[in-house]
């Protein structure tokens, strides 16, 4: 019997771009875990897509049903109206993130996934936590290089 996770993600950025983070809470029976990072120079959408990366690149175990609750309708509608499978098609010419979209697509075949969307700051509990954990690892003294995203990688120009 698969694994079943659930998993809650957020993005953030102050400035957008700017300093930033993400936040991931993934729940698998009695346990619980919290995961977050911030990035100097970054971007929210960035930062939405990588959570949900990190929290699937966390999972141990191939073919866990994992249902991720997101507030960030470019993740979601990315997925589940094709524009991913379009993206591919044309080999992200011209789209931004495409570097943790192909990062995406690696592990997101490894597990079977459904999305659902949260509306942000409304009270769940889930995306208020991962909120707060995006927020305060975008605040750290010592943060991450976006290297994609500071060298004009992430923006389209060289795929």
């Amino acid at each position: 019997m698969a694994t079943k996770i659930t998993m809650y993600t957020d993005g953030a950025a102050s400035g957008n771009p700017g300093p930033g983070g993400y936040g991931v809470v993934l729940i698998s029976g009695n346990h619980r875990k919290d995961l977050s990072e911030g990035y100097r120079m970054t971007t929210n959408n960035r930062m939405e897509l990588l959570a949900v990366i990190v929290g699937l690149e966390a999972l141990k175990t191939p073919g866990c049903e994992v249902t991720i609750y997101s507030d960030s309708k470019y993740v979601i509608d990315a997925v589940e109206k094709g524009w991913l499978q379009n993206w591919v098609k044309t080999s992200f010419k011209k789209k931004k993130n495409a570097d943790l979209w192909k990062r995406f697509l690696l592990v997101y075949k490894k597990h079977k996934v459904v999305f659902n969307w949260v509306k942000g700051h409304a009270g769940n509990p889930g995306n208020e936590r991962c909120d707060y954990l995006a927020v305060e690892a975008s605040k750290k003294n010592i943060l991450q290089i976006d290297n994609a995203y500071e060298s004009g990688e992430a923006e389209g120009m060289l795929f």
